[in-house]
Order: C-alpha cells, then sequence, then structure tokens
C-alpha cells in the first residue's frame, strides 16, 4: 500500500543521491573525466566543464538517482556484514555471475538510447577513472553496485553530449560556441508550447 502523503520530494531524492555519490568518494568531476576522455575526439571544443554539466544533468533523472540509492545502500550494507547469507558474500565478493549490480544499471542507462547502452558495455569492460578506482579498491570497501552505476552516469552522459554534437553540427557550430549550461535541450519558444 502506497500513501502519497508520504512521498518525498524530488529535491531531497537528488539531494541524497548526490550525497551518496559524495560519501563514497565519488566526485562528478570524476564523472565527467571519463566522459571527456571518451568524447574529446569526437567533439571539438568539448571542455571538462560540459562534461560535468552533461553529468549534472543526468543525476536530475529519477531514474538514475533511485538506482543509486538503492546500489549504494545496499554496497553499505555488504561492508557493515548486515545482509542475510548467501547474498553477503555474493555482494561482498562482487561474484562474477551476479548481474543484479549490471541490471539495475543498466536499467538507468536506457532513457538515453543506444548509443549510452554501448558505452556502458563498453566501460563495464574497459574499467576507466574512478571506474576502475572503485573495482579494485583495496580494504574493506564493498563497490560491488556502485562502479556499475559510475558507469552508468558516464555512459549516460557521453550519450547526451553525442545527441548534442549532432544538434551543434546540423546548426554549423561546435561545443567551441556553446557555454556548458547551453548543453540542455534548447527552450521551446512561446508558439511551441
Amino acid at each position: 500500500m502506497h500513501d502519497k502523503n508520504t512521498r518525498i520530494h524530488s529535491d531531497e531524492v537528488a539531494k541524497a543521491a548526490q550525497a551518496a555519490l559524495i560519501r563514497r568518494g565519488v566526485s562528478l568531476e570524476d564523472i565527467a573525466k571519463i566522459v571527456y576522455e571518451m568524447q574529446k575526439s569526437y567533439n571539438e571544443g568539448l571542455t571538462l566543464d560540459h562534461c560535468v554539466h552533461s553529468v549534472e544533468r543526468v543525476l536530475r533523472k529519477r531514474e538514475v538517482q533511485h538506482a543509486l540509492l538503492v546500489g549504494i545502500e545496499l554496497d553499505e550494507l555488504a561492508e557493515k556484514k548486515l545482509l542475510s547469507a548467501p547474498l553477503q558474500q555474493i555482494i561482498e565478493s562482487d561474484e562474477g555471475l551476479f548481474g543484479v549490480d549490471e541490471t539495475i544499471a543498466l536499467g538507468s542507462v536506457f532513457t538515453y538510447g543506444s548509443i549510452a547502452v554501448t558505452t556502458f558495455g563498453h566501460l563495464d569492460k574497459q574499467k576507466i577513472g574512478i571506474i576502475k578506482k572503485l573495482d579494485t579498491e583495496p580494504g574493506h570497501h564493498v563497490n560491488t553496485f556502485l562502479d556499475d552505476l559510475v558507469g552508468s552516469i558516464a555512459a549516460s552522459a557521453a550519450s547526451r553530449i553525442a545527441h548534442r554534437m549532432r544538434d551543434l553540427e546540423e546548426e554549423g557550430e561546435t561545443f567551441a560556441d556553446i557555454e556548458p549550461e547551453d548543453l540542455g535541450p534548447k527552450p521551446k519558444s512561446h508558439h511551441e508550447i
């Protein structure tokens, strides 16, 4: 049973998702560096600031926020050894045949189309930047879900940039012609509303 009176405002969910990333040692710039590395050779004038802005836009999506909150919570519970057996051991050891971490991350990527899906697959295999650090972090840290979630955010942000580049090409422009804040969708004119 759900009660509409207990709904949490979306701003709170967004803040909690970003706070969870930071708590786990992942900054927006860490993710943006992956996006920049993947997209710089295809997009003239692209800057790290463009990539940060794209990551910020991805993090506005509820699907992404929800995936982050669930995945990070499971990683943290596994670190505290609060999960039931055998799930505790499966998540703690990042069992190779356990695909739920990728499934949750992939679910949030679908919003950004086939480019995001294939990019996520690439990042899942290549473990670029902060993803590699999270995947191989020694000690008691459990990042079974987090490394895939970071990959999904980077893949989605890269897809946004690829699609925006196509729009810019059609307008005879490049990323050098736009400010990072202009990376979002163009506002509708009063005639289109």
